[in-house]
């Protein structure tokens, strides 16, 4: 299998994260690169770099208008006195048919959903290539791969269209999976990160030519708390094309294969010629954030369940964040899957 990575994306260096009132380190570290670089050579991974397809595979799911945030915003943050180092929101719209404001502070309130995706130097930069390796691992799936990994990161699965949020700033798996189906294919989004990927739900909601299917702590007392219910089916042309399936938290091996066997079926169902897996390995038992209890012999199932499948699979890194074991979860999903 090869992977895909890009060395710009050390640039995202992000210091600051605020949770329950605390200012703390922000766990989606530079550091996890090193995991799970170690991680994919394990399985027997090629490193490859990318290839650059432009801004036209991301603005085909963000608009300009944030893509021009993105761009702009650390510059015009700097402007402001004694502003702090990185763009953080500290105010927002009560509703986003609210007017859109010229100012820098309120279009980070705009654009910046939470505290936990905040804007540095090198941000749009490290986003910008991240996207970039999602792209590339879809075009390798169309040139005949069975299967790529892309080592997206900073990762993507909680950004709208024009919203940033929990440490992501451009959707690469949605984006990926666009241009699958631009290419003609059927695509699927399997999301297994043990956080619901709401801005993957909300880009393709009301749409019927790309499946979403998350596998997900309930959100009813966890990230993001608003989206990942298992009443969001979708709307109007979607409705029936999103699927949530929310476990409790501490949910081990064996419920969450069972659980995974759900979302394979409707994967079936929706007749997909190609999966984008939103590949998490915060399901971890020891990840940082505590949702799940999988093991990394349970990670192993997971990549043999859905090669299963036997269609071409692209995994998108999404979550899981610096332990001991973050490197070996790797492993396991790419290495189950590959003996499948």
């Amino acid at each position: 299998m090869k992977a895909i990575f890009d060395d710009r994306q050390w640039r995202h260096d992000p210091k600051n994260f605020m949770a329950n009132g605390k200012l703390l380190p922000s766990p989606e570290q530079p550091a996890r690169i090193e995991k799970l670089t170690e991680g994919a050579r394990a399985a027997g991974c090629t490193m490859q770099g990318c290839g650059d397809a432009g801004l036209g595979p991301i603005a085909a799911l963000h608009s300009p208008e944030y893509v021009t945030f993105l761009q702009n915003i650390y510059t015009r943050w700097q402007r402001i006195p004694d502003a702090g180092d990185e763009v953080i929101p500290n105010i927002h719209p009560a509703n986003r048919s609210d007017s859109y404001p010229k100012s820098a502070v309120g279009q980070a309130g705009y654009h910046q959903a939470d505290t936990a995706c905040p804007i540095g130097e090198g941000t749009w930069e490290a986003a910008y290539w991240s996207a970039q390796v999602a792209v590339t691992g879809a075009d390798l799936l169309m040139a005949g791969e069975r299967a790529a990994y892309a080592l997206s990161r900073p990762p993507g699965h909680h950004a709208f269209g024009d919203l940033a949020g929990g440490f992501c700033f451009l959707n690469n798996a949605g984006i990926a999976a666009e241009r699958l189906r631009a290419k003609g294919l059927r695509p699927a989004i399997l999301d297994v990160d043990v956080h619901h990927g709401n801005g993957t739900q909300g880009i393709f909601y009301d749409r019927d030519d790309v499946l979403t299917v998350s596998v997900h702590a309930d959100p009813i007392r966890f990230y993001p708390f608003f989206w990942g219910h298992a009443d969001e089916r979708g709307t109007g042309r979607g409705m029936g094309y999103n699927l949530n399936l929310p476990l409790p938290r501490g949910t081990d091996d064996a419920a969450y294969l069972k659980t995974l066997d759900t979302a394979l079926e409707r994967v079936s169902a929706f007749g997909a010629d190609v999966v984008v897996v939103a590949l998490g390995l915060d399901a971890y038992e020891g990840d940082p954030f505590q949702g799940f209890a999988v093991t990394t012999p349970g990670f192993g199932q997971i990549g043999a369940a859905i090669a299963g499948l036997g269609l071409p699979t692209l995994f998108v890194q999404e979550g899981g964040y610096l332990c001991d074991k973050l490197g070996e979860n790797l492993t396991a999903v790419l290495t189950g899957f590959q003996a499948a």
